[in-house]
């Protein structure tokens, strides 16, 4: 009755398609976050995830293998890639792992988007600077990635012309980082704000 069922045109068109969609779904996502986790010097968590990536794409890749006369087999095993680095993509932000270096460049004194950052308790460094069209103040700061709405939204809200660039950071050392109440506090202020002007 099982080798019946798995040589059915049901099994072999259908479920084991889609078998093997979420099979590549899950070892590209997989292997999405672990090449983040490299990156980052993670050296327990990124052999692990390895070992499950390729684990998964031998059964996969077995399947198809022993499948080559399907051609939803092949179309499944393309279409699950393409999801997996979606859905890897979509996990690594939500999960939001790491800090950024943040440089921002603004005309004139940056004073007030100096004061805005360190209120809201991020840690910053200003420095006096001349740009190609006069004076201008380069401000660094070190953020967690979840901080990073945060700050852009007090970016726009107090140098709305300044100029900014984000990179990841891979290894940091002390620092000042915002409590989240500090930062949603912040937030609700600055909407508030652009409530009222409108």
């Amino acid at each position: 009755m099982e080798q019946t069922w798995l040589n059915s045109d049901m099994f072999q068109w259908v479920v084991l398609p889609i078998l093997i969609f979420c099979a590549r779904v899950l070892d590209v996502s997989i292997g999405t976050i672990r090449i983040i986790f490299v990156s980052k010097g993670q050296k327990v968590l990124a052999p692990l995830l390895g070992f499950c990536e390729i684990l998964i794409w031998l059964i996969a890749i077995g399947q198809v293998m022993n499948n080559l006369s399907n051609a939803m087999a092949y179309i499944a095993y393309a279409g699950g890639f393409a999801a997996g680095n979606y859905v890897g993509l979509t996990i690594e932000e939500r999960l939001a792992i790491g800090y950024l270096v943040v440089r921002i460049i603004t005309p004139k004194a940056g004073d007030k988007l100096f004061g805005a950052l360190t209120e809201a308790g991020f840690g910053a460094t200003k420095v006096e600077a001349t740009g190609a069209r006069g004076p201008a103040t380069l401000i660094y700061s070190v953020i967690r990635r979840k901080s990073l709405d945060e700050l852009v939204e007090i970016i726009h809200a107090q140098s709305p012309k300044a100029f900014y660039s984000i990179e990841d950071a891979r290894v940091t050392n002390e620092g000042i980082f915002p409590s989240p109440s500090v930062t949603g506090r912040f937030r609700l202020t600055a909407m508030s704000g652009r409530r009222k002007r409108k």
